[in-house]
């Protein structure tokens, strides 16, 4: 194949070497109940791999963390090799009934300071059900676009969005392997992205 013939090939080599993605986020991240292969970091190495991006995906999930718990430890989760990070927090800081303000702090100090380091950032979002208060999930689905625009990052609005209950847990909060692969193909073009910007 020849020079133009490659330029077009659909996976557009990204680098003669694995880049690295690592995945900062909660219990949904670090694949709660869930066999390693079946975990966030593992579909989603395979589905960078299907869009041709020769990645290594490190899980820097914990459970029960919030986004002020995800910036203390941000620095010794996210090594010096990232290339990009997936930022997957919030959620616990919604189910604790967390200040929408608080969060945003936290969240928006962590992409600045991932920023800084030179690692491009992939920012998820959490919505918030009705039943917190129409008001109140208003406030906190408003965090995400709005740090988004300001630090100019790729955002995948709802990480949840399309994981109903058949494709959940008993628990009837964390995604099942179905529900992971779900997530991992719609956060995959948008990791493809973060990675080619960095050429």
């Amino acid at each position: 194949m020849g020079l133009a013939g490659w330029a077009a090939a659909p996976a557009l080599a990204i680098a003669a070497r694995a880049h690295v993605v690592t995945i900062l986020g909660d219990s949904i991240t670090a694949g709660l109940g869930l066999p390693a292969n079946q975990a966030l970091p593992a579909q989603l190495q395979r589905a960078l791999a299907r869009l041709g991006a020769s990645a290594v995906v490190r899980g820097a999930g914990v459970s029960g963390d919030t986004a002020a718990d995800g910036l203390a430890r941000l620095d010794f989760s996210v090594g010096a090799d990232t290339d990009v990070c997936v930022v997957a927090l919030g959620g616990n800081d919604l189910l604790q009934g967390g200040s929408p303000a608080a969060t945003k702090v936290s969240l928006a100090t962590i992409v600045r300071r991932l920023k800084a380091r030179r690692i491009g950032v992939v920012l998820a979002g959490v919505t918030a059900p009705p039943a917190v208060g129409a008001g109140y999930a208003r406030e906190f689905a408003a965090i995400f676009p709005a740090i988004a625009r300001a630090e100019r990052v790729s955002l995948l609005p709802d990480l949840l969005a399309g994981v109903g209950p058949s494709v959940r847990q008993a628990d009837g909060l964390h995604p099942n392997g179905a529900g992971v692969a779900l997530i991992a193909n719609r956060l995959a073009p948008l990791v493809v992205q973060a990675l080619r910007a960095r050429r």
